[in-house]
């Protein structure tokens, strides 16, 4: 399915109003198989939707690792993902229970991601990253993203590795965005802890403890975190940047990862 729509719509621009073509954001809800089993449904955009339900999975603990996986295919012209793999059945049923979808920008809920009571360990990367080189990825951020150049409408996220290795993901949802950027990588057997991830979103509790359970070191944005995000990355020693234009950034946590 064509993640983008093109329809006829009235334009006012000052005084003069006209017809013309825009360009759209498709919004499905994905649903997700596993053996056989429908687990749940996210609210997406459909592109990148094997790379979602793999970081999603990974992000709630229910798949461990990518060799776990036997097959994955995409169904129903792009609005289903099925997967057979091993799976952690308890993680799993915590899912069904909690019959979770997520959403856009509303409500978001991941049923194994308990701000409060994240089962993880802390982060242990010895990466190491200037200042200056995370300013000049993040310059450059949306100027990669090709769904928010074409629409303005979706939230994006880039796993950067080295100047040659990134990945992108890109999403009417937020917390989408890391898991397609991540499933990505996960699939091309990055090592995620010498990486940094960049999002164009808050940096919210959910958002930062997506980054902790994939044991991301480094977290960046533009704008803002939480209370609670900061908690969470100091918590387990996560990296994490926030203000991050022109000549600025802030640091709220793990400063020992980032140089001048």
């Amino acid at each position: 399915m064509d993640p983008l729509f093109t329809t006829q719509i009235l334009k006012y621009k000052g005084d003069e109003s006209f017809t013309c073509n825009d360009t759209l954001v498709r919004e499905i809800k994905l649903e997700i198989f596993i053996n056989d089993e429908k687990v749940g449904a996210l609210m997406a955009t459909p592109v990148d939707e094997q790379a979602l339900t793999i970081g999603y999975l990974m992000s709630e603990n229910i798949i461990a690792k990518v060799s776990d996986i036997e097959s994955i295919e995409t169904k129903d012209d792009g609005m289903s993902v099925h997967i057979k793999a091993k799976i952690d059945k308890e993680n799993l049923a915590k899912l069904n229970a909690e019959g979770v979808v997520i959403s856009g920008c509303g409500r978001a809920h991941t049923a194994n991601i308990d701000p409060e009571a994240i089962e993880a360990s802390k982060i242990s990367s010895d990466a190491k990253f200037s200042k200056d080189e995370i300013l000049k990825q993040m310059s450059t951020f949306y100027t990669q993203c090709e769904l928010y150049e074409k629409t303005g409408c979706v939230h994006t996220a880039k796993l950067f590795v080295d100047e040659k290795t990134f990945f992108i993901g890109e999403d009417i949802a937020q917390h989408n965005t890391i898991d397609k950027a991540l499933g990505k990588a996960c699939l091309a057997g990055v090592d995620l802890s010498q990486c940094f991830l960049m999002v164009s979103g808050r940096l919210s509790s959910e958002m930062v403890a997506k980054a902790v359970m994939h044991k991301i070191p480094v977290l960046v944005s533009r704008t803002a975190p939480t209370c609670l995000g900061v908690m969470i990355a100091r918590k387990f020693d996560l990296t994490l940047c926030g203000f991050a234009r022109e000549n600025k950034i802030n640091i709220y946590s793990g400063e020992f990862r980032i140089h001048g």
